[in-house]
């Protein structure tokens, strides 16, 4: 474990965020597992000429402070963590939490306060940092996978340290496709949505940022989405697993939304002007993620995926939609779950999960391993 811990911390360091000499980097700790692979980050951000500082926090602790917090209090805590990661070059965060359900009962109106005063916090790191997100193979992980922790330890080094300049290159023809395309249709189960991505970038993500990684991102144009999308994929959000979710919408707002808790859904989706509303559209292409484990970092990488988010879109492929949300909810259509196509402009790219045009066959799992 130790040398495979050193090996992913300097490929953090010096892959994916780049560590200069003289940069500050925050090392930030949620949980009390992930001890072995934070020494190894400060020992290779040191390697590499950098200034380590550390954060610890711990959700069960969190809990307890957004149960009975207060706008002014919070704004007190903006204000600070914004003056620290104002000074942070790059931001590491190393997510180890024992229950990740621990916010599940936490009041929505509570929650929604803690993410809206503390958005601008979220926006300078990712804004304005390199940054890379990460889990850490632990028991909960494990059991979400729904693995042995050994088995569970040899997926997750495996995903996370794939050959991430070789899925780079593979990357580009598929973001100069997405950087002409206007019109995208998706079909899949209980689904038929069409938008337009005109003018707005397409972004790969190849191991710079969340690990582990594996998308090519843009945004929808705010106010051209309409129809149907199912997610076949669980999400957990706020501590709550919500299933079986379906939007209905129409010139880019979601006007009905339904799912295991539709009461519940529909409060989280009303925390702001923006959440209704969708920030990013993005396809997935790692091929050592097949199936969903509940959570969010794995889930969208999945192959054969795309995400759908409502909420806010990124700085890097802006459309203007701002919100405290921004929710990657996952729908695989590789034909084990149930199918799906994704067409560009009225010629289709990829059926069932597999793309179809020749200059994106690189993207295929086969052609990844």
């Amino acid at each position: 474990m130790d040398e495979r811990n050193r090996k992913f911390a300097e490929m953090i360091v010096n892959y994916s965020c780049s560590v200069k000499p003289g940069e500050r980097v925050l090392i930030d700790e949620v949980g009390v597992t992930a001890k072995p692979l934070i020494k190894e980050l400060i020992k290779a951000v040191y390697k590499a000429g950098g200034y380590p500082f550390l954060g610890l926090s711990d959700a069960t602790l969190n809990r307890e402070i957004i149960m009975n917090c207060k706008r002014e209090q919070l704004e007190y805590m903006r204000d600070y963590q914004l003056y620290q990661m104002k000074g942070i070059d790059a931001y590491i965060a190393v997510r180890a939490s024992d229950n990740t359900s621990e916010l599940s009962d936490v009041p929505s109106d509570k929650l929604n306060m803690y993410n809206e005063v503390l958005q601008p916090v979220l926006d300078e790191r990712v804004n304005n940092t390199k940054w890379a997100i990460m889990r850490y193979p632990n028991y909960s992980m494990a059991q979400l996978a729904g693995m042995s922790l050994e088995a569970f330890e040899d997926f997750y080094y495996n995903v996370c340290t794939l050959d991430y300049e070789k899925m780079s290159k593979a990357m580009d023809p598929l973001v100069e496709l997405m950087n002409k395309t206007d019109k995208v249709r998706l079909v899949a189960e209980n689904t038929d949505l069409t938008f337009s991505i005109k003018d707005i970038p397409a972004i790969k993500c190849d191991g710079k940022y969340n690990i582990p990684d594996g998308e090519v991102y843009t945004a929808p144009v705010k106010d051209s989405v309409n129809g149907t999308i199912s997610y076949n994929t669980v999400s957990e959000q706020q501590g709550f697993t919500y299933e079986n979710i379906v939007f209905t919408v129409k010139d880019g707002k979601i006007t009905d939304a339904k799912a295991n808790n539709t009461e519940r859904i529909n409060k989280l989706l009303d925390c702001d002007a923006g959440a209704r509303y969708f920030g990013e559209f993005a396809i997935g292409v790692n091929p050592y993620i097949l199936n969903p484990m509940k959570d969010t970092l794995f889930d969208e990488k999945i192959a054969g995926s795309i995400h759908l988010t409502p909420g806010a879109s990124y700085e890097e492929a802006p459309n203007g939609n701002k919100s405290s949300l921004h929710w990657d909810l996952v729908l695989i259509q590789r034909e084990d779950h149930g199918g799906g196509e994704i067409w560009f402009d009225d010629k289709l790219i990829r059926k069932d999960g597999i793309f179809v045009l020749p200059e994106l066959e690189g993207l295929n799992p086969e052609n990844l391993k």
